[in-house]
């Protein structure tokens, strides 16, 4: 189909040609100049096709002039691309003087001031030189005002002034006029400043922009809503908030948990209760099962009850056998604590579970036993070796002795082997 375009354009072309050919030379023109004594006489087809060589011949012959002074400058473009491209890399690479240097002058070409001195700006940031980014955001503002700005407020956040960068970023943000970084920075420089009111309201423009991903966003969006409800200073404030956020962050693990933890603090232990149990129903979460297991007030005995009947489903979940024990604990029942407790050693050791474990020996009576849990429970937050005496009359945990159990869809138990 493209072949017969062309054939078709090709003849209506050469259809007009000769047409204009006829018509210009039944009547070709006719031109007269005269100066200065001398006259020319040629026709008005022969004009034009001077004038286009003459055209011709002026445009060569100025690019030609132009030539040696062209060589200059695309050498000064070549150079300052190349600086860029160096400065770029010794910035990724860590070597912040060399890109500050090289970038200063790849700034010197008006096409790569302003990226230039952007990332020459964050090189002098990463180098702790605060004040010598500040000077160069100065420069960049002429070329990359927002950008500048938003860069501006993440080298002041750095610099421990986060309620400058605040100010800085808040004009901007309640004419919603901020970029996805700038959006960031808020929230970040908010945290620092102790305004989650703030925080919270850049996390919307955030979730729509897209720029952090699902694992980033997620990430600062947990981290706003943990400050924001820590910072509640009363039971009242607490719920106003929790009512107040979207549906989708008050479902979020971190904040359930937050929630639940200050919410018990304030003495709301069932509203706390329902959150954990409302969310553990739509997805399981080993955190929130031990805030679970922690939370002050409350009737344990129902509580025991409610955990207990989660293990048919999760029978060989360490966090819930850990949250049992705690509630075991509290309840004096050592003897089920100890059983739940050396089960949730045997699974997944933890600090935790040692402190958990101490405490019901120091329940029973039995002194040596609880401090020698206590300096296990301090050896595995530290990293080291836990002290195992040998023997197992003296209360050592024989993990090859516990079974895991393995249940059928149903919850029945099912044999192995």
């Amino acid at each position: 189909m493209s072949l017969w375009r062309w054939i078709l354009l090709l003849v209506v072309v050469a259809a007009l040609a000769a047409f204009g050919w006829h018509w210009v030379a039944a009547d070709p023109g006719y031109v007269l100049v005269r100066i200065r004594g001398w006259k020319v006489e040629t026709s008005l087809l022969a004009t034009v096709a001077i004038l286009l060589l003459a055209w011709a011949v002026l445009t060569v012959a100025w690019r030609l002039l132009r030539w040696p002074f062209g060589a200059l400058s695309r050498r000064h473009r070549r150079l300052s691309r190349k600086r860029l491209a160096e400065g770029l890399i010794a910035l990724m690479e860590g070597r912040h003087g060399d890109a500050e240097r090289d970038l200063n002058r790849a700034s010197r070409l008006g096409a790569l001031r302003g990226v230039a001195l952007l990332a020459s700006a964050e090189a002098a940031s990463r180098r702790g030189e605060h004040s010598r980014a500040l000077e160069i955001l100065a420069e960049a503002s002429q070329a990359a005002p927002q950008a500048a700005r938003v860069l501006r407020a993440r080298v002041l956040r750095r610099d421990d002034k986060a309620a400058e960068a605040l100010a800085l970023l808040a004009p901007d943000a309640d004419k919603a006029a901020l970029p996805p970084g700038g959006w960031r920075e808020l929230a970040l420089s908010a945290l620092a400043a102790g305004d989650t009111r703030r925080a919270l309201s850049a996390l919307e423009p955030l979730q729509k922009s897209g720029a952090l991903g699902t694992r980033g966003y997620a990430a600062l969006e947990a981290r706003v809503l943990v400050a924001a409800i820590d910072a509640a200073p009363d039971g009242a404030v607490l719920n106003t908030l929790w009512s107040q956020l979207p549906k989708t962050q008050r479902r979020a693990p971190a904040a359930i948990d937050a929630y639940a933890r200050r919410a018990a603090g304030f003495g709301l232990v069932l509203p706390a209760m329902d959150e954990l149990e409302s969310a553990l129903r739509r997805e399981w979460s080993p955190d929130l099962v031990e805030a679970y297991g922690v939370l002050a007030g409350g009737d344990l005995d129902a509580r025991l009850r409610r955990g207990e009947s989660w293990l048919d489903q999760h029978p060989n979940d360490p966090a819930l056998l850990l949250a049992l024990g705690r509630i075991c604990v509290r309840s004096k029942l050592w003897g089920k604590a100890r059983q739940y407790l050396e089960r949730s050693l045997a699974l997944e050791p933890g600090a935790g579970t040692w402190e958990a474990l101490g405490d019901t020996w120091q329940g029973q009576g039995d002194a040596a036993q609880a401090q020698r849990c206590y300096r296990n429970a301090l050896a595995m937050a530290r990293g080291e070796t836990v002290q195992q005496p040998p023997g197992r009359a003296s209360g050592v945990i024989d993990t090859s002795a516990i079974a895991v159990e393995e249940r059928d869809e149903h919850g029945v138990p099912r044999l192995r082997g």
